[in-house]
């Protein structure tokens, strides 16, 4: 007999687990893990203190001036801007409601790692904007921190916000090479220029391509559907790969994510990830939900197989606390954020301390 109802079996669990040893833990990386979180048999309460991005240290930087970033190498960015919304506003307060999230991490169990202790990663607060009103301004203002975030070989991930913000954030990092991208979404985004402006969250990447900062042949777009793809024509036309929600089911994971792989290569790699890429049955809380979307399941697994990359930036955009009576969306968000740490941390420390 192996089971516990063998008295020899009983007495050699009770001599490693029980009394004084019942916060012991033997597995090494769980033990490793459990020593940056435990002080005794007590860890911090994720529902008490001031909300930061996954838990992470709140490092918040002057709202004018130099950033001090040093010693840092991911800055966690709250972007609150989205005044480029087509549909239902409101993802403004998305860096809110992900900041709200109780309990993300410390431990991926699929990847093996405890991101916030392998390098220092911090929340620096949201972008600092001039102005609540004016959107080319506001795409300034994402740009600008964002390069002082890149310039001190900090990699940036964003919350936003609506998608509007990626055009500011590629064109913060492409600047000297047009870099590849990952991007999951319900919708295309490579849409032209709507009612004078080419600003919104229908074209960001269409703007990127042109600007010469995305380089369309090592962009990937996964789980794009909807009655708009009248619109995304420069998606093809320019040479990105794009693959519709119903395609990715039916191929599945493992040949989306060699796919992906093999499209974006070993170079510089921006993820980009709308929450309406998830069917609204799992995260109704956003401006433009589109029926039919990907599992939060699949989105993971998706991320997960992007390990290896060299990712330079990401972001979680378009959740829209508002409509999300669940706090659903903002947790799967805050999931795939913490997911993209993981890359990011990956890619840190391939690079080592003296790149970019």
């Amino acid at each position: 007999m192996c089971g516990v109802t063998d008295k020899s079996e009983l007495a050699r669990l009770r001599a490693r687990y029980a009394g004084d040893n019942a916060t012991t833990i033997h597995e090494p990386d769980y033990a490793r893990v459990a020593a940056g979180v435990f002080t005794g048999d007590r860890r911090v309460w994720p529902f008490a203190g001031v909300p930061t991005l996954l838990g992470a240290t709140y490092r918040p930087q002057p709202s004018c001036g130099d950033l001090d970033l040093r010693g840092l190498n991911i800055a966690l960015v709250g972007v609150p801007m989205d005044l480029g919304v087509t549909n239902r506003a409101g993802a403004r307060l998305g860096p809110r409601a992900v900041r709200g999230v109780e309990r993300i991490g410390p431990w991926d169990h699929v990847l093996r790692r405890a991101p916030l202790q392998e390098v220092s990663v911090a929340d620096i607060g949201d972008v600092p904007f001039r102005s609540r009103f004016d959107l080319a301004q506001c795409h300034q203002d994402i740009e600008s921190h964002v390069a002082a975030i890149a310039a001190q070989g900090v990699v940036p991930l964003s919350v936003g916000g609506d998608h509007s913000i990626s055009y500011a954030i590629l064109r913060a990092l492409g600047h000297n090479r047009p870099v590849g991208m990952v991007h999951i979404d319900a919708h295309c985004d490579t849409g032209g220029v709507f009612e004078g402006s080419k600003f919104h969250h229908g074209g960001p990447f269409r703007q990127a391509v042109l600007d010469g900062v995305l380089d369309p042949k090592r962009t990937i777009q996964i789980g794009i559907r909807g009655g708009a793809g009248y619109l995304w024509e420069f998606s093809t036309d320019s040479g990105m790969t794009v693959i519709e929600a119903e395609q990715a089911v039916a191929m599945g994971m493992e040949a989306v994510i060699a796919n992906a792989r093999a499209v974006v290569g070993r170079g510089p790699v921006y993820i980009s990830f709308d929450i309406d890429s998830v069917d609204p049955g799992f995260a109704p809380g956003t401006g433009t939900p589109e029926v039919g979307g990907l599992a939060p399941r699949e989105v993971l697994a998706i991320l997960r197989g992007l390990m290896g990359l060299d990712v330079i930036g990401a972001d979680v955009v378009e959740v829209a606390p508002q409509y999300d009576a669940t706090t659903n969306t903002a947790q799967i968000g805050a999931q795939v954020l913490f997911v993209q740490t993981c890359l990011a941390v990956d890619a840190v420390r391939r690079r080592g301390p003296s790149e970019t």
